[in-house]
This record gives structure tokens, C-alpha cells and sequence, in this order.
């Protein structure tokens, strides 16, 4: 008894610890993206100056825009691919199976320089210019094997009698695909866009060597901001990304509970 007190008091300041370090500097940022002065430890009032500044910064915006619309289509691409990819390694047996699961593995724990530098040597040798079909490919087949694993979860938890159970009422097999399968597989497909896209989002070592100068993505766009000094809109982007990411946290949870 005389040790499980402090046993239990060691853990509780742990843990108290650990989240302090990980949401405290959360909350200071968002707190300082309201601050109406420039000096982040000195407080001028409760403001949304930055935000407006944040909104006039045409170019801080086109790399926004720009990131978005690259992980919506990375995502699209990866999901699409992953999910036809799942379902082959699923149902079907054909000879470099075991290959093609290794190689997917292989990708995911691949460091990202030696993926960023295995792309830009494609690109060179094949004469793509860098630009966004390079970023395109690039997130796209980075993000693939994380949907082809979670879609290959679900798959695995599916009754594959349902299917037969289809046939045998007369449809066909493409039918009862559509019908049946993709239904039951919609969660794990939502989940692995979603995922796609923060990965796509969140991506700065990969896209630092396949972009090129006529698409600026906004990860790398901060970073070079951050590098001269880290400027009041800066904090009010990080906050509203932090809002997109609990937004898509929110979602991804929704969907784990609509699997179950």
C-alpha cells in the first residue's frame, strides 16, 4: 500500500506534465492569433487583426488555395487507386501478391528525403516539370498505401457471403460490387480520403523537392515565412488549420463510429 501512493502520484504528475507540454503551447498560440499586439508576451486586447491581415495576403492565399486543391485531388487519386488495390489483394490471387503487400509497407516506412529524392530523379529522367502533376503523383502514391491498409481492414471484416448471396439472386458481379461491397466499404474509403489529405496537407520534405515555381504550397510557404521571423498571421493560419484539423479529427471519429 505505502508504495502504490507514490506510484500513483508519480503517474498523475506525469501525465499532467505530458499534457501539459503538448497543449499548452496550443493554446498559447491561439491565444496570441487574437492578440491585438505584435509583441506576443505583451497583451493589447482581444483582436482579429490578424486574421484580416491573413486575408489580405494574396500570396499566403493562392499557396492555401493551392495546397487545398492539391490534397483534395492527391487524396481523390489515392483513395480511388487504394480502394481498387484493397479489393484486388482481397479477393483475387495472382502471382507477385506478396510482392506487391511488401512494396506497400516498404513505401510507408521509407524515409520521406529518400521518397523525395527517388521522385525528382523520375521526374528529371522522364522530362516532367516540376510543378503540380509532380506533387500530384508524389502525395498521391505516398498516401496510397494508407488507404489500401485501411480499406483492407474493412474488406477483411466483410462476410464474404453477402456477395455470393448477391450472385445468387441474379446480379451480376459488378452489380453486386456497387450494391454491396462499396456500401460496406464507404466508412473505410471516407476514412482514407480524409487521411490522405491531412498527410497531403501536412507534407513539407517531399513536396520541397517536386514542387516548382509556379505552384507554391502553403507548408512550404510558411517555412520560408518562419525563417525570416515568425509573423503575427502566421499564429492566426496555424490556428485555423488547427480548426481544420479538428474538424477532420471530428469527422474521421464520426466515421470509425459509423464503421462499428
Amino acid at each position: 500500500m505505502s508504495l502504490n501512493r507514490p506510484l500513483r502520484v508519480f503517474s498523475r504528475c506525469y501525465m499532467t506534465l505530458i499534457f501539459t507540454l503538448l497543449y499548452v503551447p496550443i493554446l498559447v498560440l491561439i491565444g496570441i492569433s487574437f492578440n491585438d499586439s505584435r509583441n506576443p508576451f505583451l497583451w493589447g486586447g482581444f483582436s482579429l487583426r490578424w486574421y484580416d491581415k491573413l486575408l489580405g495576403n494574396a500570396n499566403l492565399m493562392d499557396a492555401a488555395l493551392n495546397t487545398l486543391w492539391l490534397g483534395v485531388t492527391a487524396a481523390t487519386l489515392a483513395t480511388l487507386i487504394g480502394t481498387l488495390t484493397a479489393t484486388a489483394l482481397y479477393r483475387y490471387r495472382f502471382r507477385g501478391k506478396p510482392l506487391l503487400n511488401g512494396m506497400l509497407f516498404t513505401v510507408m516506412m521509407m524515409p520521406d528525403i529518400v521518397m523525395a529524392i527517388a521522385f525528382l530523379a523520375l521526374f528529371i529522367a522522364l522530362g516532367i516539370q516540376l510543378g503540380y502533376l509532380s506533387l500530384l503523383v508524389s502525395h498521391a502514391t505516398f498516401c496510397l498505401p494508407f488507404v489500401v491498409i485501411t480499406v483492407y481492414s474493412r474488406l477483411s471484416g466483410i462476410n464474404p457471403q453477402l456477395l455470393e448471396a448477391a450472385r445468387d439472386l441474379g446480379a451480376s458481379e459488378a452489380r453486386a460490387v456497387w450494391h454491396v461491397l462499396v456500401p460496406a466499404l464507404m466508412p473505410a474509403i471516407a476514412s482514407g480520403w480524409l487521411l490522405s489529405f491531412t498527410l497531403s496537407l501536412d507534407d513539407v520534405v517531399i513536396s520541397t523537392f517536386v514542387t516548382g515555381p509556379t505552384f507554391e504550397v502553403l507548408p512550404l510557404r510558411i517555412y520560408s515565412m518562419v525563417r525570416l521571423g515568425l509573423k503575427p498571421e502566421v499564429n492566426a493560419l496555424a490556428t485555423l488549420l488547427l480548426g481544420l484539423s479538428l474538424c477532420l479529427l471530428v469527422i474521421s471519429q464520426w466515421l470509425i463510429k459509423e464503421k462499428k
